[in-house]
């Protein structure tokens, strides 16, 4: 059994992420996985939500939202719709979005299609704005 695992957090637009690392937890539909070396192959649907991961004794976040997750062979790969680091994640904006899709959210008029991508873009943006609140 190996002692790391390879993982990659893929966007269609990018790779976000690509490091050897001692486990890796990510947001599954049914709740929180957590992988580690030797972990049976599995493929799951991501919710919103911050995947975690460490290296070292360190432990790193990325927020990642929509996809799946796919482990094989000590790989984990993660195919998001979005995903981004602590870092790229402009703060003011993010809170912006959030307030902005709260007033939407509160007086909606659109179809029941519409209504659930604004609530995707909603947990977003929360998960963003908690993530990059929580860096600093």
């Amino acid at each position: 059994m190996a002692d790391k695992i390879q993982l990659e957090v893929v966007t269609p637009e990018r790779r976000v992420l690509s490091e050897t690392v001692d486990m890796v937890t990510v947001p599954g539909l049914g709740g929180e996985l957590g992988i580690l070396p030797g972990h049976t192959p599995l493929i799951s649907q991501l919710q919103t939500g911050v995947s975690t991961y460490v290296d070292g004794g360190k432990s790193f976040s990325v927020l990642v939202s929509g996809g799946f997750v796919e482990v094989h062979d000590d790989h984990v790969s993660v195919l998001a719709e979005v995903a981004e680091r602590p870092e790229e994640i402009d703060v003011a904006r993010a809170r912006q979005s959030r307030e902005k899709l709260e007033k939407q959210l509160g007086s909606w008029s659109g179809s029941e299609e519409d209504l659930e991508q604004a609530r995707t873009e909603f947990e977003r943006s929360v998960v963003r704005l908690q993530l990059a609140t929580a860096r600093g």
